[in-house]
């Protein structure tokens, strides 16, 4: 299933994209993709609703964060070898996390706002994990188990506020509009490697990412394993895997994102994203 939220931000309602690519409403079924009901067994039910039988929603309907009240927004950093490379970075010997704040949360193709103060502002495509089973201290070979699905994220990112003014981070990655997240929620049933997606990004028409999740250094079960070590993994955490190589910062020289761009991203049966990129404005 290709499971979506849609409509106006904060209020956003339940659905899935049929066969034909026409929105469904699921409200009548479920109150929300959220938490509460990713695990298999509401899966399972909602798999078994007739898309036929589901009312039709306008194309144009804005659509929201494929995942609604997320409780955790957990990122790996440095996690593809070719991405490490670019930024003069080593491959690290355990994986570098840090953490989006909720709030950086947004839909598929609503506006990216460029920090006020910031001179750095970067893509990143990522692989996102949505968990749907809780779990501590999860064995590797049963971390799939977990899965409830996987969407496209950009991990949009300051790189300044990130890594040139002191502390974590945290600080550069998790501003307002960081997070968008989706269109879909693609259940594992669809996707039968997330280790060999093919995934891209583009800033007003050029490609600056063309990669493959096949050059992850640490894969999605290691990674919930890994997590689950230090933090409970609960149902509706995201993680988010990493990025290829061809960010701005890695251009020579490099370019950064500017206010009236467009970024198109997506990522092999996840489907794709497309922000305008908008400076904030004073309060």
């Amino acid at each position: 299933m290709k499971l979506l939220r849609f409509g106006p931000r904060g209020h956003e309602k339940p659905g899935l994209l049929d066969a034909d690519g026409v929105i469904r409403d699921l409200s009548a079924h479920v109150p929300d993709i959220d938490g509460p009901h990713l695990g298999r067994e509401r899966l399972a039910v909602l798999a078994g609703i007739d898309p036929e039988r589901l009312p039709a929603v306008p194309a144009d309907t804005r659509l929201g964060p494929c995942v609604g009240r997320v409780g955790k927004f957990i990122c790996i950093g440095l996690n593809y070898s070719d991405h490490a490379a670019e930024t003069g970075a080593e491959v690290p010997a355990e994986p570098v996390v840090f953490s989006k704040w909720t709030s950086a949360i947004c839909g598929p193709d609503d506006d990216v706002i460029i920090p006020r103060g910031s001179r750095k502002t970067d893509w990143e495509v990522e692989l996102g994990v949505v968990i749907g089973k809780a779990g501590r201290h999860i064995d590797e070979a049963d971390a799939l188990d977990h899965v409830a699905g996987y969407c496209v994220v950009n991990d949009v990112s300051e790189r300044e506020f990130q890594l040139e003014r002191s502390g974590t981070w945290d600080k550069g990655k998790g501003c307002d509009t960081f997070g968008p997240l989706g269109p879909w929620l693609v259940t594992p049933d669809e996707v039968a490697d997330p280790h060999a997606l093919a995934m891209w990004l583009e800033v007003d028409g050029h490609r600056y990412q063309d990669g493959s999740t096949r050059t992850m250094v640490y894969r999605v079960p290691f990674l919930i394993g890994y997590l689950s070590r230090f933090m409970s993994l609960q149902p509706g955490d995201v993680i988010s895997t990493g990025t290829p190589p061809g960010v701005g910062m890695g251009q020579k020289p490099p370019v950064y994102l500017k206010p009236g761009q467009r970024m198109r991203l997506g990522i092999e049966g996840l489907g794709e994203q497309c922000q305008s990129v908008v400076a904030d404005e004073p309060a």
